[in-house]
């Protein structure tokens, strides 16, 4: 569930089609995204071995993924490696005070499997995306969202 108020519109990142922008004003450490209706999670192991499963996914925790079959707006959220929202553990927290109008993007390294790159790269760096591992991803988003609560 997104919590603010919200619109989806074209991006601002190239080549990423639409995103998701604020229509209210977030500060800084508030959750703009919650997890909500998830009836399972499927581990990585049956993602890889059932092309039938071929969704949206995303890490939520250790080996263990949800799928978004039927696309919804959370799914359209960006990559950035300098996001304006945290990924941890499911939720989105606002990494700054974000003002009405700011794209909501996360690192996908959170939510990729262990060592899985994008199809496509960061455009802002030209860099790879590729998936940190459970404990890399754990450890940095848990001293991120440590930061934002000081």
């Amino acid at each position: 569930m997104i919590l603010p108020r919200y619109r989806i519109a074209p991006s601002t990142i190239g080549g990423a089609g639409k995103g998701l922008f604020l229509d209210e004003d977030v500060a800084a450490g508030r959750i703009i995204t919650a997890p909500d209706a998830i009836d399972r999670t499927y581990g990585a192991e049956e993602l890889a071995t059932r092309p039938d499963l071929a969704y949206a996914s995303a890490r939520w925790f250790e080996e263990r993924y949800t799928l978004s079959p039927d696309w919804p707006d959370e799914c359209y959220i960006n990559h950035s490696f300098e996001p304006t929202g945290l990924w941890h553990l499911g939720f989105v927290f606002a990494l700054a005070d974000l003002a009405a109008g700011t794209e909501l993007t996360v690192d996908y390294r959170h939510l990729l499997p262990p060592g899985q790159a994008e199809d496509f790269i960061d455009t802002a760096s030209g860099e790879k995306i590729v998936g940190f591992g459970w404990a890399e991803s754990l450890a940095s988003s848990t001293r991120a969202l440590g930061r934002l609560f000081r």
